[in-house]
């Protein structure tokens, strides 16, 4: 008897304990954002004072309704791992190895969430602890795989405890399910800024934007989706509806990962007062369903100006994946491709600090949506992070990028930026240009690489022609490329209107 009265007492004791706790992203292995202030916060039942020291730097912390909150002052990058502890009177909490460096944060659908372990590359699960990178690794716990969900999944979303994470030393061997386009995207990114980064990845295959937009957005600008009818509201696609019914066949009535705000709920607003470098975005093909350009450009803009606003940073860069190819043999699931990957293109057009990086020659060859080609996806999100955020002018980031068309006697051409080394990847003549008289109809246009411009003629055209476009293909093998064998930039373009003589 006295040992289970003693035992009882230990148990309480320790749920007591277990009551100062720090917020679950601060953990061991974590990064810190350098140059920013450092918000730490937790729990506790008692009102004593809270204090944080990390390094030579102690704090005091503020105390209001059970919530504890310090802040730590903006901080060089430092490779060295600290402790930061937290201590209120006798209780305390130590967390090792926190470097200070640029964080970053990967999401989206399931390319984003497409794990290390399933692209092959065994040498990346073999190589050990990057020293200066560490991850976050948040795994979903509600998939949305075929399927209705049980009684725990159904409970989990309910609940809002849709993800369960951890740091990681940046060693792949030891979080295989992580993803891979974030993971090495942070491993380059170290490479090339050479200071400590971290990255905290949070997606979910299937995922539309609304799903990933805050509720104070979604309650100004889409509230219709809001309903209890919000499965068939317009912003939901046939094969997310047709999923989300089918995962929630036991109850309708319960809430899904794609319902609106949920995702961004449950797995970005725990990060909100957590400072951030930047954002990378691969996502797309759940809303790439729908024609409506106009439609998925505003939720596009909506969601990255939202994400700014929640994490109290108005221009925080924000690096999307543009849609590679893929072939469109599943009833037109994937036939507006194109039009989706200019809608990515016009956006980071408009917004500041907000870029696409192609991908179009990367994507698979036939009807899968998952390439298996992380690699370089990660790679040129991290060259355009260096060049673009981090001004590291002599990273190749992008390929050709047409800048100007006009009407020349011999045909149209085409002026690039990024176009240094102009080629034909394989040797063949450089394809996927078309032109058109009106917009409407375009014929295939023959194109000759000179002097570092393209030469495109049509001849199928009867009349003058107005718009080029290139790469306007669900499917296709590009081959345009520059001297760092990065692929030319898909692009619609009217020809510049000729100068009337004086």
């Amino acid at each position: 008897m006295r040992r289970l009265f003693l035992l009882f007492a230990a148990c309480m004791v320790g749920m007591v304990r277990a009551e100062f706790t720090v917020d679950p992203i601060f953990q061991s292995h974590m990064v810190l954002q350098q140059g920013k202030p450092v918000p730490v916060s937790g729990s506790c039942t008692s009102s004593s004072p809270v204090v944080v020291t990390f390094g030579d730097i102690e704090v005091k912390g503020a105390v209001k309704k059970k919530k504890w909150r310090a802040v730590l002052p903006p901080m060089k990058a430092d490779a060295v791992g600290k402790t930061l502890t937290v201590t209120q009177g006798k209780e305390k909490v130590q967390l090792d190895d926190v470097l200070v460096g640029e964080v970053w944060v990967a999401s989206g659908q399931s390319n984003m969430l497409w794990q290390i372990k399933e692209t092959g590359d065994n040498d990346a699960l073999r190589q050990p602890a990057i020293p200066g990178f560490h991850f976050y690794h948040a795994q979903p716990q509600v998939h949305t795989k075929q399927g209705a969900y049980n009684d725990e999944l159904l409970a989990r979303v309910r609940e809002n405890r849709m993800y369960e994470g951890s740091w990681y030393e940046g060693c792949a061997g030891d979080c295989p399910t992580m993803s891979a386009v974030g993971w090495y995207f942070g491993r380059k990114l170290h490479e090339l800024l050479d200071v400590p980064v971290g990255v905290i990845h949070v997606s979910l295959g299937g995922s539309g934007m609304i799903a990933w937009m805050p509720t104070s957005v979604v309650k100004k600008k889409y509230k219709e989706s809001l309903s209890s009818n919000w499965l068939n509201c317009k912003y939901m696609t046939q094969w997310v509806r047709t999923r989300a019914k089918e995962n929630l066949a036991r109850d309708l009535s319960a809430p899904h990962p794609y319902k609106p705000t949920c995702l961004f709920e449950n797995g970005i607003r725990p990060w909100l007062d957590f400072p951030i470098a930047g954002v990378i975005w691969y996502q797309g093909e759940s809303d790439a369903e729908l024609q409506d350009q106009r439609q998925n450009e505003d939720l596009l803009k909506s969601l990255i100006t939202g994400w700014r606003t929640e994490f109290k940073q108005p221009e925080l860069p924000f690096i999307m994946v543009q849609l590679p190819r893929i072939k469109d043999d599943k009833d037109g699931l994937r036939a507006y491709w194109p039009e989706f990957r200019e809608v990515q293109d016009r956006v980071s057009k408009t917004l500041p600090n907000v870029y696409d990086v192609t991908t179009v020659d990367l994507g698979t060859t036939n009807t899968n949506v998952h390439p298996p080609r992380k690699l370089e996806v990660g790679e040129r999100l991290a060259a355009t992070a260096a060049a673009c955020v981090y001004d590291k002018k002599d990273v190749p980031y992008s390929g050709p990028v047409a800048k100007r068309v006009s009407l020349s006697e011999e045909g149209v051409v085409v002026e690039f930026g990024h176009a240094k080394g102009l080629k034909s990847a394989d040797g063949k003549p450089v394809a996927h240009f078309e032109l058109s008289s009106d917009g409407k109809k375009f014929y295939p246009a023959n194109a000759e690489i000179r002097d570092g411009k393209l030469l495109l003629t049509a001849a199928g055209l009867r009349q003058a022609p107005e718009v080029v476009r290139y790469a306007w293909s669900t499917f296709l093998t590009p081959n345009l490329v520059n001297e760092d064998n990065l692929p030319a930039v898909p692009f619609t373009l009217r020809l510049e209107s000729k100068k009337k003589k004086k």
